[in-house]
């Protein structure tokens, strides 16, 4: 489906200034009895009848459940705010399987030995004179 939007856009001498794929998402409410959707973020530039030829095709397939169209003077080129999370998650995860360290291994603790005559914990206190 993403191939043939493509086409469309670039068959008339349009251009695609940003591509972004965000995976299946929930949904913050259902549509059509839907709790996930796949999310895609396209940045384009392209004339009148291609976009309104692109927005006919996304309003009659079944597979598009909302689109939202924005008209710009610029195009926006760099990653957006949802990429740059996703790719921090990435690099967090290459570097924490990059460390491959073992567990920490922690020394034995004592073992309370309560025929020793030393004070221990839950012993009673010396009493205190008092005068």
């Amino acid at each position: 489906m993403m191939e043939r939007y493509r086409n469309m856009i670039e068959g008339a001498s349009g251009k695609i200034h940003r591509q972004e794929d965000w995976g299946r998402r929930q949904l913050a409410h259902s549509i059509a009895k839907v709790h996930k959707a796949h999310y895609l973020l396209l940045n384009i530039e392209c004339d009148k009848p291609t976009l309104d030829e692109l927005v006919g095709a996304f309003r009659f397939s079944d597979a598009v459940l909302r689109y939202l169209v924005i008209s710009r003077d610029e195009a926006v080129t760099e990653p957006s705010f949802m990429a740059k999370a996703r790719e921090e998650e990435e690099e967090r995860e290459a570097q924490s399987a990059q460390r491959d360290r073992p567990p920490r291994e922690r020394a034995p603790r004592p073992v309370a030995d309560f025929n020793s005559p030393e004070a221990t914990f839950g012993d009673e206190p010396a009493e205190i004179e008092r005068e």
